[in-house]
């Protein structure tokens, strides 16, 4: 099941920014948002386990029917090594659907084989991040993620 950990909201947002994690390594998980809270990336984070909830959630379905479409995430940051359904077919139907094919996806991975490099790219992610060993580097790159897509980056506009 999904999980909604962390908003760490000081004040409610005008504009709520979604952030969609998909990771299934539970440690991961808590040093991305260990990362996110030093770095002061206060925004709501959506945690799908593995590539099928974080494909419940995009489309609303399964636990997630009815969601409400105001909801996606203004990034995705992606782990290709996923239990059910892997990362680059996550991406895949991300792409192939005209309410998601435009949500930034950022591939987050220990991976170090330019082949996933390559198809991430081919498949339409954005950024592909390989995740630092050492927390100092970690909270860098999380840092920079976070300005780049949550603050610089200028979205698509919604339903388009």
């Amino acid at each position: 099941m999904l999980m909604e950990n962390h908003s760490f909201v000081k004040e409610k947002a005008v504009e709520e920014k979604i952030i969609l994690l998909v990771e299934d390594n539970t440690d991961d998980v808590e040093l991305t948002l260990r990362a996110f809270k030093k770095n002061n990336i206060l925004n709501r984070v959506i945690i799908a386990k593995d590539g099928a909830e974080a494909l419940d959630f995009l489309f609303g379905t399964g636990t997630y029917a009815g969601r409400e479409w105001k909801d996606l995430p203004v990034v995705i940051l992606l782990d290709l090594k996923l239990p059910k359904i892997d990362g680059l077919e996550v991406l895949k139907r991300i792409r192939q659907d005209n309410r998601t094919k435009l949500i930034p996806v950022v591939i987050l991975t220990s991976s170090t084989e330019p082949k996933d490099v390559v198809n991430g790219y081919s498949m339409g992610a954005n950024g592909y991040v390989r995740k630092p060993v050492e927390f100092s580097q970690f909270l860098e790159a999380m840092r920079n993620l976070g300005l780049f897509w949550l603050l610089w980056n200028e979205p698509p506009p919604p339903g388009k």
